[in-house]
């Protein structure tokens, strides 16, 4: 028995909203950072400014992506599509991922460079500016994010708003570096700048570990799932439960698994019970989509006797 994933609550609709609402506002915020931060490299010279300026335009190419992947993964499932298209949000992560290492890999040579080879910066107090106000920008965008990521669980907005945060600190090293600089420590700028693509390359392991998780279908942390099987042994009818399988897809749990039963119940009566767990189940994990197979007890209970597997069953204490 599947879950009517064609009725779509308001709570779904509203997060569904708050997604968009995020990568259009990423987008946003992207262009402007890349406006005064250009403004800012042509006036400075600053390397750590142009480590900033990377990180910008790879946020705001990684939002670009964001902005399709999740309209393409809200869409609704198709003959195509099954279970949807959820991991569009983990292939858009890996992108970003690739973005921020090759990123780094350029700033790296920028700043060792300019290190071995400093230059004056004729106009700090228009560098100082700009970052200030790149600061102010990308806190309130990455407030909203972490806003939206707890109410949706996004990957792909999970993924940049670690972006965000990183450029969030990147202004302010650029900003420390350009205080250094403007009291005659010039090596400040290339040093700050290796540091922030190394602070970027470092950020990219969450990122890599959600999407690949998701992509390679790895089960549910081990809590959920104990979560899942307590949740349906509660019900009174359930004798046991085996074959508990789970895997993410974007912001949808898929679950399936097969509950045992009394061989004598009607089949009416085993998918009312069914139902009752599968309702049991989405109190806590809205949204998902679950399968839900009927088993006799007994005939579980011989076929474990005769394989000796303690794997494949869960039976209710009694």
């Amino acid at each position: 028995m599947k879950s009517k994933s064609g009725e779509v609550s308001h709570q779904e609709a509203r997060a569904a909203r708050l997604m968009r609402l995020a990568t259009l506002a990423s987008v946003l915020t992207a262009c402007l950072l890349i406006a005064v931060k250009l403004f800012a490299y042509i006036s400075t010279g600053a390397v750590s400014i142009l480590a900033s300026l990377m990180d910008s335009l790879m946020d705001s190419a990684a939002s670009l992506i964001n902005f399709f992947a999740v309209r393409y993964a809200l869409s609704p499932a198709d003959k195509n599509h099954r279970f949807g298209h959820g991991k569009a949000e983990s292939l858009a992560a890996l992108i970003q991922a690739a973005l921020i290492v090759a990123t780094s890999a350029f700033l790296i040579h920028e700043a060792m460079h300019r290190f071995f080879d400093p230059v004056p910066m004729p106009a700090v107090t228009a560098g100082v500016a700009v970052m200030l106000l790149a600061m102010v920008v990308t806190s309130l965008l990455v407030m909203f994010q972490v806003y939206v990521v707890r109410r949706t669980g996004s990957t792909a907005i999970h993924a940049d708003s670690i972006h965000y945060r990183a450029d969030l600190l990147s202004n302010a090293a650029t900003l420390l570096a350009l205080l250094l600089a403007s009291q005659g420590v010039i090596q400040a700028d290339p040093v700050f700048a290796l540091l922030i693509a190394l602070y970027l390359l470092v950020s990219t392991r969450e990122i890599l570990r959600q999407a690949v998780n998701e992509l390679l279908d790895r089960e549910l942390p081990e809590h959920q799932q104990q979560q899942i099987s307590a949740i349906a042994l509660a019900n009174a009818s359930v004798k046991g439960l085996h074959d508990l399988r789970t895997r993410q897809s974007g912001r949808t749990a898929i679950i399936q698994l097969h509950l045992e039963m009394d061989s004598d119940i009607s089949l009416l009566e085993a998918h009312r019970i069914s139902d009752e767990v599968e309702v049991a189940i989405l109190e806590h994990f809205p949204g998902a989509d679950i399968v839900i197979h009927q088993d006799p007890a007994d005939v579980i209970e011989v076929q474990h006797w005769q394989t000796d597997d303690p794997l494949t069953i869960n039976p209710k204490e009694t």
